[in-house]
Order: C-alpha cells, then sequence, then structure tokens
C-alpha cells in the first residue's frame, strides 16, 4: 500500500490560519479531500495521513469527520492537551475512532524546555496505553532537547516530521547532522522525508538540494525507519505536489524496490497501523 504520510486539511479561516504569511497566501484558502484525491490517484497512492494542523478538539472532530467520508484517509494524527488533567477521559473518548493513530503538539513554536516538562512527558507516555503514536514537530536547534525527550519515552513509537526543519535554504548541516544521528540510535524513532522543499529556497530548489539530507537520514535510519509524507499543501508554497514528488523519487533512485516501498508506504502502515 503507497501512503503519504503526512498531509493537512482545513477551511480557511484568517484566525486560526494566521501562521499562514503573506509570502504563502497562495494556501490562503480552503484545501479538502475532494482536492487531494485526484492528485494521489495521479500518483498511484492508496490512501494518506491527515495531521492536525489547529491546536484544538474541534480539529479531531473535523478530521475524523472527513475520515469518515472518505475512505482514502487511512489514519488521522489530532491534538490533544497532554498536560490536561482530564487527559485520560478525553482519551477514552476518543478510543472508539479506529482511524486515530497519533497526537501531535506544536513543539516548534514553544519555549526552550516545554519537552522537558515532567507532565508533558507522563502525557505523551499515556497515548502508548491507547496505541497512538506521537509526531514530533521541532526545529533543527530543539533537537538537542528532543533527544533527551525520547530518551524519556523508550517504549512509545515516536515520529519525526520534516526531518525536524533543517534550514536548508542557508546549507545548515552539521548541528542538524549531529543530533539526527545521536536520534537514530533510538530504535522507536522514525522519520519523515516531508516538509524539505519548504526549508529551502523555494525559488531554486531541486533534487539535488534535498539529496544530502536524505541520504544522512537513509545511512542513519535505514529506510524501515523512514516514510514519505507531501506536507501537502504547505509544500505549494515551494512547488507543486507531483515536483516535490519527482525530486524524492530522484533522491531514492539508488535504492531497491524493496526499499522503496518501504518509503513510499510500509513502513507508515506499520507505524500507524494502517489497514
Amino acid at each position: 500500500m503507497k501512503i503519504d504520510a503526512h498531509q493537512h486539511f482545513w477551511k480557511y479561516d484568517p484566525v486560526k490560519g494566521a501562521w499562514i504569511s503573506d509570502d504563502m497566501k497562495i494556501i490562503r484558502q480552503d484545501f479538502l479531500p475532494i482536492d487531494l484525491k485526484s492528485i494521489l490517484d495521479e500518483h498511484a497512492i492508496d490512501g494518506c495521513v491527515a495531521v492536525q494542523a489547529d491546536q484544538s478538539v474541534a480539529e479531531n472532530d473535523f478530521l475524523l469527520g472527513l475520515a469518515e467520508q472518505y475512505p482514502f484517509i487511512k489514519g488521522v494524527v489530532g491534538w490533544v492537551d497532554l498536560k490536561a488533567t482530564d487527559l485520560g477521559n478525553q482519551l477514552d473518548q476518543y478510543s472508539e475512532y479506529d482511524k486515530l493513530k497519533g497526537i501531535r503538539h506544536v513543539i516548534q513554536i514553544e519555549p526552550d524546555g516545554f519537552m522537558m516538562d515532567p507532565k508533558f512527558i507522563e502525557g505523551v507516555s499515556q497515548l502508548n496505553q491507547y496505541g497512538l503514536t506521537y509526531d514530533i514537530l521541532t526545529v533543527e536547534r530543539q533537537l538537542e532537547e528532543a533527544v533527551k525527550f525520547v530518551d524519556s519515552l523508550p517504549e512509545m513509537k515516536l515520529v519525526i516530521d520534516h526531518i525536524s526543519k533543517p534550514n536548508i535554504a542557508e546549507s545548515s548541516f552539521d548541528h542538524w547532522a549531529k543530533y539526527m544521528k545521536e536520534m537514530s540510535k533510538r530504535q522507536n524513532v522514525y522519520v519523515k522525508l516531508s516538509g524539505m522543499i519548504t526549508e529551502a529556497n523555494w525559488d531554486s530548489w531541486d533534487a539535488g538540494t534535498l539529496e544530502p539530507y536524505v541520504d544522512f537520514c537513509l545511512e542513519q535510519f535505514g529506510a524501515d525507519r523512514l516514510m514519505y509524507g507531501s506536507d501537502w499543501p504547505v509544500c505549494l508554497v515551494a512547488g507543486e505536489y507531483k515536483e516535490m514528488r519527482s525530486a524524492l523519487e530522484t533522491c531514492l533512485t539508488k535504492l531497491s524496490t524493496s526499499e522503496q516501498n518501504q518509503i513510499f508506504g510500509l513502513t507508515a502502515t506499520d507505524f500507524y497501523n494502517l489497514a
């Protein structure tokens, strides 16, 4: 099964979408399953994982509702307040939704030390009891702390979104690589090959721009802990879906067919327990 393991849906709202800056105005519009389905069909992709873009329980209802309506949405990564005193009750309520596969918090906007809050760590650890995974959304400067965070959760299935957003536009590599190499030693940690073109120069990136980062992730994590994600529609600020997909395929041509199949679907299917 071929899977796009990371994309978003939304009905554009200028308040919720305040993070969409003027230079990203191309995505100041609605993006719904009907818009994505033809793109997935074009690339022979069987399904996707819809990931939260708004930190609210209303977002869960929205995405789970879409997943019920559109079978190609194989899983949802939602949001809950992981420091809430009634977290267990919230997770109990969501346990009836088979397509809720994981939880994410937008850590990239949080202050230093956020991941080391014992309440937050305890909240993430509770997800394991419900068969839920956790998506780690960080930028490269947060990776040192993220390693410590991961060490406190040895039993959790964890995945790093967007290869932790190295500043590709400025060829930032060494700091990112140091901590990604350290992170790779934790066998419960996976990585999404996603979000890279929006970290590059939007006007001049190509497959060669991405290749050093993709190669390093392959070297450290191996194909069985990597999964493809488009980050659609956010990727549109830097390029069309087919351009992004083609660039990644070019980076992976050196791999065997089985390794490519792993990255383009099997890893995500196993990690998120998709059907």
